[in-house]
Parts: C-alpha cells; sequence; structure tokens
C-alpha cells in the first residue's frame, strides 16, 4: 500500500514557474513507478509525465515537453515536477500517480495509487 500527498500548487502568472511535490509512504518506494496527471475543469484526466523506479526513464506529453521535468529522490520517497514557462492551459488539478513496476507508465489505467491532488492555475 502506497499513500500519495502531493504539495506545492499554487497561482501563478503566465510564464512563470512551480515546483511541484509527492511524498510517498512505504519502504518500498524504489520499487514504484510514478506520474503525474492532470484535470482541468470539464476535461478527462490526461497523462503529463512519468518516470522510471530508477529514475533513469523519462517520458512527457507533448504538450509539456521542453517546459516540465520529472526528477525522483529514492532515499526521500519523493517526486518533484518542475514546471517552467507555464500557460494558463496548464491550469489543473494535478495528481501523484504510482504502480509496483518498472515504467515508466503513460496510461492512466495502469497506475494503482493516486494522490489527493494539487491545484495549479496560471493566469493570463
Amino acid at each position: 500500500q502506497v499513500q500519495l500527498v502531493e504539495s506545492g500548487g499554487g497561482l501563478v502568472q503566465a510564464g512563470g514557474s512551480l515546483r511541484l511535490s509527492c511524498a510517498a509512504s512505504g519502504r518500498t518506494f524504489s520499487s514504484y513507478a510514478m506520474g503525474w496527471f492532470r484535470q482541468a475543469p470539464g476535461k478527462e484526466r490526461e497523462f503529463v509525465t512519468a518516470i522510471s523506479w530508477s529514475g533513469g526513464s523519462t517520458d512527457y506529453a507533448d504538450s509539456v515537453k521542453g517546459r516540465f521535468t520529472i526528477s525522483r529522490d529514492n532515499a526521500k520517497n519523493m517526486v518533484y515536477l518542475q514546471m517552467n514557462s507555464l500557460k494558463p492551459e496548464d491550469t489543473a488539478i494535478y495528481y501523484c500517480t504510482a504502480r509496483r513496476a518498472a515504467g515508466p507508465l503513460t496510461f492512466r489505467n495502469e497506475y494503482d495509487y493516486w494522490g489527493q491532488g494539487t491545484q495549479v492555475t496560471v493566469s493570463s
């Protein structure tokens, strides 16, 4: 069982940056592939980025490539999402997710555990 808690969301102007954090419980964090998804009002939850259990492989949605960076610290049971050059269309609730697998995993139904989400709002 893994519990995930996101933090770091907030209100930022277009062009600004935010860093989201996801704290995971459990002693086998390094066995889990991790990901970030987001859901805007009235839209489906969509894939943002994912990272393998070792941190050696990552994957990104085309809409965030070159702007967002995922990373993890297995010693601290943490995953991070650095978001730069933010756009109004990045406004959404951002969810951290996990599955005991090598990863990276890009499909929502591949993940078993989800955090409660953190709101990111980008003003124009």
